[in-house]
Formats: C-alpha cells, structure tokens, sequence
C-alpha cells in the first residue's frame, strides 16, 4: 500500500513539475501581450478543461508533458496575402502545413498579439521561462532539503561502548567470549553518551565525526580524548589498537586503522544557502554530463528491455520509473526524514533534468525558438549596423522538418524507458 501511495505521489509531483514549467511560458506570454487560447498538462484526449478568460485550462488523457498553445509561434511565408499553398516535396509539405496551422489560430482582431511579432529578447525570455520555473522549484526542494531537514552527518557524540575485542568472524553475542580483552574505549572509561571535544588536543565541533573518525584511524599509541559529560569536561587516555578495517570506498577493500571501540552518533545537520547552490551546481554538471552521454545509454538501455541484462543504476530512467522508486522510498524501513529527505532530492533532480534538457537548442524544445530569437536578433543588428533593411523574423517553419524526426527519436526513446521501466526497473533499495 505503501507502495502505491509513493508512486502516486510522486506522479503528482512531476505533473505539478510540468504545470509549473508551463506557468512560466503562460506567466511571461500574457505579460508581453501575447494570446495564450491552451495550457494543458498532458497530450492526447482531453479528460478536463475550464476555461477562464481567453484560456483553456485542462488534463489530457496521456500524462506524459504537457503545453501552452500561443497564436503565430510561426511567421507567414513572405509575400503571402490571401491564398494558402502547400508544396509536395514531403518536408516543404511539412513546413506548409506548421505554417498554415499556425495561420488559422489567428483571428483578425488578434493579429498584433502574435508570438513572432514580438521583439527577439522577449521571445528569448517567454522560451526560457520555463526551463528556469524548473530551476527554481529544484532550488526550492534542495533548500527544504538542505536547510530545512539537513543532511546526515556523523557527531562526535558517543552512542555505544564496545565492550570487548572479538574477531570478525567471530558469532555475535550479547556477552564478551572469555579471554577477549576490554576494547580500548572501555578501558579508559568512555560512557554512551559522552561528546568528543577533542583528539589528541585538537579540538572537534559536534558535526566533525567524520573527520575525528579519520583521526582515530590514524593515531597510534596512547593518546588523550576531552569528553564532556554531565557538564564537566573530563581527560581519557586510551590506547587505540591497530586492526584491519572495511574500506569506505567500495566496502570490500580492508586497511590497517586505529580502533578506539565507540560508535558515533549520526544526526541532521542543517546546511547554509550556500550548500544549496553548490549543491545545485553539482547536480547540473552531472546532468549535463549525462544529458550528453544519453545517445550512448541506447545499447544499455535496449539489452536490459529486450537481453535480460541488468539496469544501470545510474543511467536513464523514465516518468514510470521515477514513480516506482519514489513508490520504493516511501515504502522502505528509513526514517520518516530520510524518506523524504530521498524523495525530494529525486524530484529536484528530475526538475534540473527539465531545465537543461529543454534549453537544448533543437526543436520542438524551448531551445529550438531560444536560438532562432537569437539568430534574428544578430541579424538585425548587422543589418542595422550596414545600413541594410530590416531582414525580418526567422522562418522557424524551416525547422519543422527536424522537429519532426527529434518528436519521433524521442517517442521511441520515450517508448524504450517505458517498458524497461516496467518489466527491468531500476532498483534502489
């Protein structure tokens, strides 16, 4: 049940992810005097719509992206006055009929509200606004995430007292075998519940357990730990004992450590702004980097759907399995701050997948009108820089073509992540 309800949720969450792209596109359409007649989630069938104002605001049965519709997106063919023509050539066709149905969402008394008629900079602002709402929800959720919650950090508060040195392979019990000598942490009178304020004199704030950790490994011999309890700061003298330890690396390699015989206790740590934007830049390297690797995911992806071979953890994953796992992350034995901690780390992720992907400059993305605006805007300036006239919008109808194969790559992409998604899931627990 749990299970479903995660998975639900999630959906919900990229949908909303979807709408709050769109709203950014709608938002500085409307501001720049541009009619808007759709903003819809969703393709295909429409299940709901209402509208208000001069809008249609509805769900479509296929909930797989969604649109704003704005009127004359693309130019007229120059020269054109009362007729329409349709070329036969089979992409001449194409660019025929994108331009002619443009055309027909244009009323006579709507002809100045016309997407191309504005200048490039604020095409340019409409096209990008959406990809940027996605940054900006990403933000939000890494700041609940990292500000809000924290991140669970290692504290040089002491949870548990090893009693006894006993062999890894020895069975576990509760009670000390005979003859195994007292760790050295118990030996020197270490408590649960004493904070480590330093190591050998250097001093340790509550949140360096990883790095009073890596001391620990390192020391040799005796040496003297501040401990505060019930107030009082108190001197030890343990001697760690040298002994093999589980790499953090890849949990298999062993090397030779300090053993002092306490566990620390882990607790959220709350990051500052800063930690949000690092965080941020972090995640649009590696999705941009990955982005650009996607063409070479295809063999993976095609051997784990059709050879049985197992799913990269890392690699591609699709809206379905994005809501499994979220479905895996709600129904998991994590604490409830873990969980959600996960779950909108996931989401923010997702979001900065829709900010970059979008800005790739191809149609149909919002990229493929980014630079066209661009092109006209250098166009114009070195025509107005030679004294030239003004050489006008670019035809993006000329794009449609490769709009075409992009829309058909992507659905069978899209198709290809599906049914992995369903019979080979991406497993993360």
């Amino acid at each position: 049940m749990m299970t479903v309800i995660g998975i639900v949720i999630f959906f919900v969450g990229i949908l909303f992810s979807v709408a709050w792209h769109e709203l950014g596109h709608f938002t500085t359409a409307k501001w720049f005097g541009i009619k808007v007649p759709e903003f819809m989630v969703g393709f295909g069938r429409t299940i709901w719509s209402r509208k208000v104002g001069e809008t249609e605001f509805g769900l479509k049965a296929v909930p797989l992206g969604g649109y704003i519709r704005m009127i004359g997106m693309i130019p007229p063919a120059k020269g054109e006055t009362l007729g329409r023509s349709r070329r036969t050539g089979p992409f001449q066709g194409l660019i025929d009929d994108a331009r002619q149905q443009s055309a027909m969402d244009v009323k006579p008394e709507d002809a100045d509200r016309q997407f191309y008629l504005r200048a490039p900079w604020k095409r340019i602002i409409v096209m990008f606004a959406g990809p940027f709402m996605n940054l900006v929800l990403a933000v939000f959720l890494f700041a609940i995430v990292l500000m809000g919650i924290g991140v669970p950090t290692s504290t040089t508060d002491v949870g548990e007292v090893s009693a006894c040195v006993v062999s890894a392979t020895a069975p576990s019990t509760e009670q000390c075998p005979p003859g195994a000598p007292p760790t050295p942490a118990a030996a020197a009178g270490f408590r649960p519940g004493d904070r480590i304020l330093a190591f050998n004199g250097h001093p340790y704030t509550q949140f360096d357990g990883r790095d009073l950790q890596e001391a620990i490994r390192a020391s040799s011999g005796t040496v003297t730990v501040t401990v505060e309890r019930d107030g009082q700061r108190i001197d030890l003298h343990p001697t760690p004992i040298r002994t093999e330890l589980a790499s953090f690396d890849d949990g298999s390699q062993t090397v030779q450590g300090g053993f002092l015989g306490v566990s620390l206790v882990s607790a959220y740590e709350r990051k500052d702004v800063g930690a949000v934007f690092e965080q941020i830049g972090d995640i649009v390297g590696r999705t941009g980097h990955a982005i650009v690797q996607l063409p070479a995911r295809v063999p993976g992806l095609f051997g784990a759907v059709f050879l049985g071979e197992q799913r990269d953890v890392n690699g591609p994953i699709g809206i379905v399995g994005a809501s499994r796992i979220g479905g895996e992350i709600l129904a998991s034995d994590a604490p409830p701050l873990a969980e959600l901690s996960v779950f909108l780390q996931l989401l923010a992720g997702l979001n900065i997948s829709l900010f970059l992907f979008n800005l790739l400059p191809i149609p149909p993305l919002d990229g493929g009108q980014i630079f066209p605006a661009i092109w006209e805007a250098v166009k114009r300036r070195i025509a107005k820089l030679r004294g030239l006239p003004d050489p006008g919008p670019v035809d993006v109808a000329k794009l449609m073509p490769v709009a075409y194969v992009v829309a058909l790559v992507f659905i069978g992409w899209s198709a290809l992540l599906f049914v992995a998604d369903i019979i080979n899931p991406v497993q993360l627990f």
